[in-house]
């Protein structure tokens, strides 16, 4: 490992360079350029060897090859499906994915991964999703359906709650170790609803404004360039799987709706899921009537954060992914088990929260995650140098939170 992150600082060191040569690095050692005289020279030694042909015929032909040379189409590499739309032009850490997908899909690459193993796993709030709009999509949904849903009446601890996330909304700065009772909070509020149920619930609060912008819903708060990203590696054979600290059926939907990723390839925060006569009966006891519904059943049971991640990816997919995005110190553990893929080149790449122009970003935040992922080896992505957009062209910040959504 140790060796892996000194290449890795080594080729951070080279990424100009690099951007002039074939993604798998030594490609001009394999294709070597045929010159019009090397051509030459080879057809003049001909007679020499065989002696069967006159000198004014070798010259001839030598010609007529050295004339035709330039005219043959130069043999082209081995070229990736798609392109990356929505990043600056001339982005390095463009090119480095550009690069890497090159070397890792092409058959003759001492690096190919085959497509079975092109795995690739993502967290969503922060790096396909906006997350500072004034917070993470599930933490709004919860506040609205703790205090502003008529339909649903919340005990007193609950509101409680949600009240202090809602002023910690309005200073865009969530208290420390809430993750837990969030989710706790946030499982007795969906209790008793049914899958499709709460889909539907989510699908309709996508349809609201994204505090804090104009002309953006929630539903449309995606970052383009990751979407673009997720096209691009899916078009190269690549199966990517979403890994969120957000209840699994909200990010299914959101993932579903953004980036047509199928539910059964996204893992998040679980809650139980009982029969609607079940009671408190355990479910080995318990025989799912006729009329039962399948529903929630209001317990948290764990969140998918961190060392977590690392869990849910092992149970779930059961083979170390090859790449890894990310946007926190959350996801640093499902980036170093990436990063450590024994048997191919794992990638691990973390965007930053530093465009305050387009977004809400946070410069010291990621100021200090740069810092953290360089000392690991991992790439960072700039969202304010490396996306030519972030949500599109007609979106601005209004620098207002309404504190009601």
């Amino acid at each position: 490992m140790r060796t892996k992150r000194i290449t890795a600082a080594l080729l951070a060191a080279v990424t100009a360079l690099s951007m002039a040569s074939c993604a798998d690095g030594d490609s001009s050692s394999k294709n070597e350029t045929v010159t019009p005289a090397s051509v030459s020279e080879t057809v003049t030694a001909a007679p020499e060897d065989t002696g069967t042909v006159t000198e004014a015929a070798t010259e001839t032909e030598a010609a007529a090859v050295t004339e035709a040379a330039p005219e043959e189409p130069a043999e082209e590499g081995f070229k990736v499906k798609g392109e990356l739309e929505y990043w600056t032009e001339g982005s390095e850490i463009k090119d480095t994915i550009i690069d890497w997908v090159t070397a890792v899909t092409d058959p003759d690459s001492p690096r190919f991964i085959p497509v079975e193993d092109r795995i690739v796993v993502s967290d969503m709030d922060g790096t396909l999703i906006g997350e500072l709009y004034p917070a993470y999509f599930d933490h709004c949904m919860f506040v609205h359906r703790a205090l502003h849903d008529d339909s649903y009446q919340a005990p007193e601890d609950m509101k409680e709650f949600a009240l202090q996330l809602e002023e910690a909304f309005q200073n865009r700065t969530l208290p420390k170790g809430i993750e837990t009772v969030h989710a706790k909070f946030a499982a007795e509020a969906y209790k008793g609803m049914t899958v499709d149920e709460l889909k539907e619930y989510t699908r309709e609060y996508m349809k609201s404004e994204a505090d804090g912008f104009e002309n953006l819903t929630r539903g449309e708060a995606y970052y383009k360039p990751m979407k673009s990203l997720i096209d691009f590696l899916t078009a190269n054979d690549f199966t990517v799987y979403v890994v969120s600290g957000t209840d699994r059926t909200l990010s299914r939907v959101l993932c579903e709706e953004m980036f047509g990723i199928p539910a059964n390839r996204v893992i998040g925060t679980d809650t139980t899921i009982v029969g609607s006569g079940q009671g408190d009966t355990d479910g080995l006891d318990y025989l799912l009537a006729a009329d039962d519904k399948v529903v929630y059943g209001g317990e948290f049971i764990t969140k998918n954060l961190k060392m977590n991640k690392v869990s849910a990816i092992v149970h779930e997919i059961g083979k170390v992914p090859v790449l890894s995005l990310g946007n926190s110190s959350g996801d640093l553990s499902m980036s170093e088990y990436v990063y450590q893929n024994e048997k191919y080149d794992g990638r691990a790449y973390l965007l930053l929260c530093d465009d305050t122009e387009r977004d809400y970003g946070k410069p010291e935040v990621a100021k200090s995650l740069a810092e953290t992922c360089d000392q690991l080896g991992f790439y960072t992505v700039s969202m304010r140098d490396d996306f030519a957009t972030i949500y599109g062209d007609g979106v601005k910040l209004t620098g207002k939170v309404e504190g009601k959504w």
